[in-house]
């Protein structure tokens, strides 16, 4: 039986604001436990909420930015449920109106435009954090979380594999990032994304039973956990089990490497919604959602074709850069400053990534500047040091952004570029190899890379390599 996969996402998005969504306490990550917080994001009696006007304004930026249509009239709800780390044993959040609907968005994936319709968008508060501690019975809170303002968005079911989905949620980190709604720091939790799986005969117009997973803490984590659940359950139907695939809620444990059930799925009604009667509710005049959508900055999509028009990146390339708003600024102040396009492409695709997965560094932490960067460039294009030198001095400037000129001073790089000198360890190769002049002379043309390769050992990689070859396969040429 041929079975398709059916996906949809719930991304919780912290928004890039400095106090919570109904109080002034500070959303700053790291504080230390409970300290950010009031009677209000504690849920004391007696104590009303205000919102945050600037979590308007983000929610409509993120809605627009996915072209979502705004509510003008929206309102706030609470969702009623009981946890340790919600304080008052409700969410403010909203229900039947949400502030953005009917979104979407597209991207590449393996060579196919994809289109993802967007639910819903809307605002709600966080929760606590429960901290629990192994082979102890107890477990501690911390409510520093509790009313940071999220955004809520809520995907169609339009994904059709664990790879698609992770490329959606790398796209729509980029789409939060770029606009500044969210630093999308998945680390620090301020992106987090809940993902329901069902199987169904491929064809079939009706869904499968869904399965929700939660506890997805990374883009690469999402894809694993998708591929393990979707595993599961096809197998169950391949056996002729799936009365077995229940409605439930499952966890992904990273270390097992396998999802876990938690809960059965709950319902809308089992929340019992209703008005936040604290609250008014939410008018936002069209003439301040076309306001915020002209704020809008150049959109990864869109910077993702400039790439490609303006520097002649592949698209995959182009792709890759633009998917950190840091590592493309980054590059565009390079090649501002002189870098040719392609070869600042090549640095940062290659060495540059490489050294920061190795490090486990972000590209927030480049220390290299642009300037010592396109300094280094100019220097290899001189002729001044070898390419190979280049990588060396390039892997230090990673770890000290140290001038290049004192680098390639202190560890002795410069290249041997006087035609005196390299004739001599021409002469000397050349006198040392017989056998190689005389392949040369059979027509074995690699003999010249052999013997390129002898100058390069004996100058210890400082021969000039074109002026190297260019007397070599002259000398060569008159015996």
């Amino acid at each position: 039986m041929l079975l398709e996969t059916v996906i949809g996402l719930e991304i919780h998005a912290e928004l890039k604001t400095n106090t919570k969504i109904f109080c002034s306490c500070s959303t700053e990550f790291g504080a230390k436990p409970n300290e950010n917080t009031c009677p209000i994001c504690l849920g004391i009696p007696g104590t009303l909420p205000v919102l945050n006007e600037e979590v308007v304004n983000l929610a409509v930026k993120a809605g627009r930015a996915v072209n979502c249509e705004i509510n003008n009239y929206n309102k706030m709800d609470r969702k009623n449920y009981f946890y340790p780390d919600l304080t008052k044993n409700y969410q403010t959040s909203q229900y039947d109106l949400p502030m953005c609907v009917n979104g979407k968005v597209t991207f590449n994936y393996e060579g196919k435009e994809v289109s993802v319709r967007i639910n819903r968008i809307h605002i709600e508060e966080d929760a606590g954090k429960l901290v629990h501690l192994e082979d102890e019975p107890v477990s501690l809170i911390d409510y520093n979380r509790a009313g940071v303002p999220l955004v809520e968005i809520v995907t169609e079911p339009d994904l059709r594999s664990p790879g698609e989905a992770a490329a959606f949620m790398r796209e729509l980190k980029g789409i939060l990032e770029y606009a500044e709604i969210s630093d999308c720091r998945m680390e620090q939790g301020s992106i987090r994304c809940d993902a329901n799986i069902s199987i169904r005969p491929y064809g079939s117009e009706e869904y499968g039973t869904k399965v929700e997973i939660k506890n997805i803490n990374s883009f690469r984590e999402v894809q694993k956990a998708l591929e393990k659940e979707e595993k599961r359950q096809k197998e169950l139907y391949q056996f002729g089990e799936e009365h077995k695939i229940k409605q439930e809620t499952r966890r992904w444990d990273a270390s097992k490497a396998k999802t876990l059930p938690m809960r059965s799925k709950e319902e809308a009604h089992d929340y019992r919604y209703f008005p936040e009667p604290d609250l008014t509710p939410i008018i936002i005049p069209q003439e301040k959602v076309d306001e915020l959508e002209k704020s809008l900055p150049e959109m990864p999509i869109e910077k993702r074709a400039r790439f490609v028009s303006e520097y002649g990146l592949s698209e995959k390339d182009a792709s890759i850069i633009i998917s950190s708003k840091t590592l493309a600024k980054f590059y565009e102040e390079v090649v501002g400053l002189g870098g040719n396009p392609k070869t600042v492409s090549n640095y940062i695709l290659g060495d540059l990534l490489r050294m920061l997965n190795a490090n486990n560094m972000e590209p927030e932490d480049i220390k290299i500047s642009p300037k010592n960067f396109v300094s280094l460039l100019k220097i290899i294009e001189s002729g001044k040091i070898s390419n190979t030198a280049g990588k060396e001095v390039f892997k230090e400037m990673f770890e000290t952004d140290k001038d290049p000129e004192i680098i390639i001073e202190e560890k002795g790089l410069s290249q041997i570029s006087c035609s005196d000198e390299i004739e001599k360890l021409v002469d000397k190769v050349l006198s040392d190899n017989p056998k190689s002049i005389e392949d040369f002379k059979a027509g074995k043309t690699q003999a010249v890379g052999y013997l390129m390769g002898q100058v390069m050992k004996a100058s210890k990689g400082k021969a000039n390599p074109p002026v190297a070859k260019q007397m070599i396969e002259e000398k060569l040429s008159k015996m």
